[in-house]
């Protein structure tokens, strides 16, 4: 089981801080997005910070169970957000699915979390 908490700890992380370098930099590009989604480019930089603070906290949670646990949980439910925001904005399967994955990953990182206490 430490295996697949390891596994599914790091893959979210990796993907975490791939994703919040260039919201937290503000690059152009991720700022129109999420423009387009109704996200103003102040609040691009905070779900930036907050997913590089996650990932961190994933990997930390590998020997501080409490942190990961908080991490999974905190960015569970950044990605529910995430989700809710494409849904709401008729967004397609396409632009979807990356946050609905992170969602799925993070709930499972908080799973196995939890199982582990």
């Amino acid at each position: 089981m430490f295996i697949a908490t390891v596994a599914l700890s790091l893959l979210p992380a990796l993907a975490f801080a791939g994703a919040g370098f260039p919201k937290l930099s503000g690059k152009d590009e991720m700022a129109a997005e999420l423009g387009r989604l109704g996200v103003s480019g102040g609040f691009t930089r905070v779900i930036g910070a907050l997913e590089i603070l996650g990932a961190i906290g994933l990997i930390t949670g590998l020997w501080i169970t409490v942190l990961g646990i908080a991490a999974a949980t905190g960015l569970a439910l950044l990605m529910a957000g995430a989700v809710a925001t494409h849904v709401r904005a008729r967004d397609d399967a396409k632009r979807t699915l990356p946050s609905l994955v992170l969602l799925i990953l993070s709930t499972i990182t908080l799973g196995l979390g939890l199982a582990g206490l």
